[in-house]
């Protein structure tokens, strides 16, 4: 078809960060998703089989990754905010 431009694939993507626990990566997923950017988790060790095995990643770290032209946006995405830094209104 002419006009249509073809959807780019990305796999794997760029390393964003590095999480603890399943339930770190969950909220990652969830956060850089709700601001339209896909994300994959990659297990080290046994982290995956565990993770199906019991429903949770116990011990293993999982590594996000990101597609390259959206590395800089959830970088910001990610990044914590000091709650005592915030300014409250009187």
């Amino acid at each position: 078809m002419l006009g249509v431009k073809e959807k780019k694939v990305w796999r794997d993507g760029v390393f964003l960060c590095t999480v603890e626990s399943s339930f770190e990566a969950d909220i990652l997923e969830s956060k850089l998703k709700s601001e339209g950017i896909p994300c994959v988790k990659k297990y080290k060790g046994a982290g995956n089989y565990m993770e199906i095995f019991m429903g949770q990643s116990l011990s293993f770290p999982i590594d996000i990754y990101v597609p390259e032209e959206t590395l800089e946006d959830a970088k910001n995405i990610i990044i914590p905010i000091d709650l005592d830094d915030c300014e409250t209104e009187e």
